[in-house]
């Protein structure tokens, strides 16, 4: 028993200690990358690009699914952007509450007769709708479809743009959002087959109108952790795999992909549980069997703004909901481990997820009950314990503060310097206790799919209209 312990901790005392350089050398790639994208924007003219009529139409499709809240807010916003060539399609999914009515009455709805082919299936679309505000929104009702899957199906179905967009209805994009996201499209159109943007966390901030007034940290602990959390996986995470060509997500909230290679892998698979990364795995897959050169890209620009879970029921559903997602795609695309057609993605980024992401709070947990067990019984000196406790706290809050650090050097969205002093204080407290109180939630996750679980469990949200008044 005693040497069983012995092997056990030492195994996973490399396993942090992997986990964290590989976050380490994360960092310092994105660090660079940082600088060369910022350059690199500086020598595009945007306001050349929002006045050019050959940028690349884009069709932006935004789900809703009982939106009442935030719907006209975030629509406005879509319909504001800078962009010359624009289509925005919201899908109201079978809404429940008034989401329907609201974009009635807010931007004068008005049947239209128009040629819908579903060419991808999903539920039945019960009208097309033209606003009589802005010809160029379209809204699509239909039944609802149990997933955010098959809404963005129907959307699709509707797009007339090469590129389409994919938003969360319940999200806002700054001004010049799809600007700045189109920058690789233009560097590369005939490569790059998808763009994602950063995701930022809006509660907090003062909203006006659909639009973004004053950004501001939120008053919650619990919300203010989420910025670290989303700092570390965009500004850190998703800009270094982007590097090699290995991302393997594109946030749901805010995406651009060419049309035409989502309609050829079927759109988005209804039963996925995870939609954002089964799709961006779906088109690594289609391009390493077609053999073609491509790129998917990330931007690092602080672009989209959500909203996230301000209690803690919701966030561990959606934390939850999120490891399910994780594991079913993993699942689905076991076939591409290792395998020589499938290059770095088979090699390095999926075992990597499997590694490190979905087996991450198994991992930790029977961790934690080892080392338990072996300074119970003795078999664990007291000081190796504490340096072991020592390093891997340092370490991991070393990473939080240095996403904090990059987004104030490189971007300066919060201004207070009380604001990123606040953000660095909470660095100290992500890895304890909230990094074990989502270890529980990941756990749970992979438990309800396990079982077969695959429910979409609804996140309670109070809508971007009063996103800063809390």
């Amino acid at each position: 028993m005693t040497r069983f312990l012995e092997i056990s901790n030492h195994a996973l005392f490399w396993y942090y200690l992997a986990s964290n350089i590989a976050y380490l050398a994360m960092l310092l790639v994105a660090l660079r990358t940082s600088a060369v994208h910022q350059r690199k924007l500086e020598s595009h003219c945007l306001g050349w690009l929002k006045d050019n009529p050959m940028a690349p139409p884009i069709t932006i499709i935004a789900p809703a699914h009982n939106e009442e809240a935030s719907i006209r807010e975030s629509i406005g916003s879509l319909l504001a952007l800078d962009y010359p060539e624009l289509e925005v399609i919201v899908v109201n999914d079978g809404s429940a509450d008034r989401t329907f009515e609201v974009l009635q009455e807010a931007f004068r709805l008005r049947p239209v007769r128009a040629v819908y082919v579903p060419q991808i299936k999903s539920a039945d679309v019960r009208g097309l709708y033209r606003s009589g505000v802005d010809r160029r929104l379209l809204v699509v009702d239909k039944h609802a479809g149990g997933s955010k899957s098959d809404a963005l199906n129907a959307g699709l179905n509707a797009a007339t743009s090469p590129y389409v967009c994919v938003v969360d209805s319940d999200s806002l994009l700054e001004r010049d959002a799809l600007l700045r996201i189109t920058v690789p499209l233009l560097d590369d159109p005939k490569r790059v087959i998808a763009v994602g943007g950063i995701i930022r966390v809006i509660n907090g901030s003062e909203v006006e109108g659909g639009r973004l007034r004053r950004i501001r940290l939120p008053r919650k602990s619990i919300e203010t952790i989420q910025v670290i959390e989303y700092l570390r996986a965009f500004l850190i995470g998703r800009e270094a795999w982007a590097q090699g060509n290995m991302l393997m997500i594109i946030s749901g909230a805010f995406g651009v992909f060419r049309t035409d290679l989502v309609r050829a892998v079927g759109g988005y698979r209804a039963s996925s549980i995870g939609e954002d990364i089964d799709l961006v795995a779906r088109l690594h897959r289609l391009m390493r069997k077609k053999k073609s050169a491509y790129e998917i890209r990330f931007v690092p620009d602080p672009m989209c703004w959500t909203e996230v879970p301000s209690d803690l029921k919701s966030l561990a559903r959606q934390r939850a909901r999120w490891q399910k997602g994780l594991a079913d795609v993993l699942w689905s695309t076991r076939d591409m481990l290792f395998r020589p057609r499938t290059g770095r993605i088979g090699w390095i980024a999926l075992p990597y997820l499997w590694i490190f992401e979905l087996f991450g709070p198994i991992m930790e947990t029977l961790g934690i009950v080892t080392i338990a067990t072996a300074l119970a019984m003795g078999a664990l000196s007291r000081s190796f314990f504490l340096q072991f406790l020592i390093f891997g706290y340092a370490f991991a809050t070393v990473i939080s503060i240095g996403s904090v650090l990059q987004e104030e050097i490189t971007y300066k969205r919060y201004n207070d310097w009380k604001d990123v002093a606040r953000l660095v204080s909470y660095c100290f407290l992500e890895h304890f206790p909230y990094r074990q109180m989502h270890m529980l939630w990941r756990l749970r996750g992979l438990w309800e799919y396990l079982r077969g679980d695959h429910a979409w469990k609804e996140v309670k949200r109070t809508g971007l209209a009063s996103a800063g008044a809390r």
